[in-house]
């Protein structure tokens, strides 16, 4: 199998000031740690700014501006999909025609911008692509930081660690190169881009790994940006604690 040499890391952003500065700080972070353990690695982070209009983008200018290895896409999509997707394209270099051969040294991992990953993320990822993974699902925890107690436990009560997981995060998801563009890549749904994607890898053959080795923090926020996504699901969960009888919560 190729070896990564490249590692581009693809964050989709939609006025994300409150979370953003932690996201690339902790990108930043796991890609100094990669860099470490493997010299050689080329390191990129692309920030896709989706329609923002507060802070979030002078917040990535200031990573631009002091680390050459941040660039900037803006986009309008409002579509958490639809971004993420230009971005692993944009990060691929890549046309409709563009050869999945030709990408097998490149490793796309994905994550959110109300998300912090591990300093070991990238490494983590690059080791399980070493040992023969096509694509990696790492597993995510809530930051209880501003979450009610109740719905914290319900869905801690509900969501499984460990590896070979059933769950799929975008804010925790990475690739490689070739396999990503023989699926077709993430679609461009409004939400569950990251399992539709998953799901073509298994259905093409592809070994995908899921992992609890290289946990993400994500914001345990109910104010869903995608209108099916992680922060809807807490919403849900939630409600179902307000309308359950007492003592069954």
């Amino acid at each position: 199998m190729t070896p990564v040499d490249r590692v581009a890391v693809v964050i989709p952003v939609h006025n994300e000031e409150e979370h953003l500065g932690r996201a690339l700080a902790g990108v930043e972070a796991a890609a100094s740690t990669l860099r470490q353990v493997q010299p050689g690695t080329d390191v990129r982070v692309l920030v896709v700014l989706d329609s923002c209009t507060d802070g979030s983008a002078a917040i990535a200018s200031a990573y631009t501006a002091r680390n050459a290895c941040f660039s900037v896409l803006e986009v309008a999509f409002r579509s958490v999909g639809r971004s993420r997707r230009a971005g692993n394209w944009q990060a691929l270099g890549a046309g409709a025609d563009a050869s999945p051969g030709a990408e097998a040294g490149l490793w796309l991992a994905n994550t959110d911008a109300d998300s912090v990953v591990p300093d070991n993320w990238l490494v983590g990822q690059l080791e399980l692509a070493a040992a023969g993974a096509d694509a990696v699902l790492g597993s995510v925890e809530v930051d209880p930081a501003g979450m009610a107690p109740e719905l914290l436990s319900r869905w801690q009560s509900m969501h499984s660690f460990g590896e070979d997981h059933p769950h799929v995060f975008g804010a925790n998801l990475g690739v490689r190169g070739s396999a990503y563009l023989v699926v077709g890549g993430f679609p461009r749904h409004l939400s569950h881009e990251d399992r539709v994607l998953a799901g073509r890898l298994r259905e093409h053959g592809f070994d995908v790994r899921a992992t609890d080795t290289i946990r993400v923090r994500t914001s345990g926020r109910t104010q869903a940006r995608a209108p099916k996504g992680f922060g809807a699901y807490l919403r849900t969960l939630g409600r179902e604690i307000a309308l359950a009888p007492e003592g069954q919560s």
